[in-house]
């Protein structure tokens, strides 16, 4: 019996569909995550980002929106108490300084936007600069660690033991304080890692890494 022409049609096209089909690709593997390193690589660490016109411009020239704030007594002294390790004289440390904060975005530091970004007028020449941004605890001590050898490449230190990186096998939550000082030039520069309020038996999810740039004469 003869197969009748249209299913022989139909047989032949079937196969020609075959031999063009073409073959599944084999999926492509996943590239891992390369590990998490506490170095930090971002240029934001730098803290010359903070300082977005020279010491010594005054508010008009300041290249943001600011609105004036107001520092409580506390924030003051430590402000003076900043002033006396750069250097600055008894007489000028005395005089008050207006504090600035930007209406848009401050410049990033240490990966992110600061939650505080005060610029710091005395006599209207502005003189101080302070940021303060929040770190995990995982990462903030090693961070800082590295990001204080990097500040202190090209400055002369004033603390004598910069902080030193966490051991492996140290508690990411461990209390431990640490402060890192230089100076470069006419900048003094003076950061500090602390612990969030709460309580040293509390583990902590962030800590707060401030930093302070003031113009101060050379030695």
């Amino acid at each position: 019996m003869r197969p009748q022409p249209l299913a022989l049609a139909a047989a032949l096209l079937a196969a020609v569909a075959a031999c063009h089909t073409p073959a599944r690709r084999a999926a492509a593997p996943e590239i891992a995550a390369p590990p998490y390193s506490h170095a930090p690589t971002d240029d934001s660490y730098d803290w010359h980002g903070l300082l977005i016109a020279p010491f010594g411009s005054v508010l008009k020239d300041i290249p943001l929106r600011l609105h004036e704030v107001l520092l409580f007594r506390d924030e003051a002294h430590g402000t003076a108490a900043a002033d006396a390790a750069a250097g600055v004289a008894a007489d000028d440390a005395a005089v008050t300084a207006e504090c600035y904060a930007a209406d848009a975005t401050a410049p990033r530091f240490a990966g992110r936007a600061p939650e505080e970004y005060l610029l710091c007028f005395k006599q209207n020449r502005l003189s101080r600069i302070q940021a303060t941004v929040r770190l995990t605890a995982a990462e903030a001590s090693d961070a800082f660690a590295a990001a204080c050898t990097g500040w202190l490449k090209n400055a002369a230190p004033a603390t004598a033991n910069p902080p030193a990186p966490m051991a492996e096998t140290q508690s990411a939550a461990a209390p431990a304080d640490a402060a890192c000082e230089g100076r470069e030039g006419a900048i003094h520069f003076s950061a500090r890692l602390e612990e969030e309020p709460g309580g040293a038996d509390m583990p902590q999810a962030e800590r707060a890494l401030s930093i302070t740039l003031n113009s101060a004469p050379e030695p």
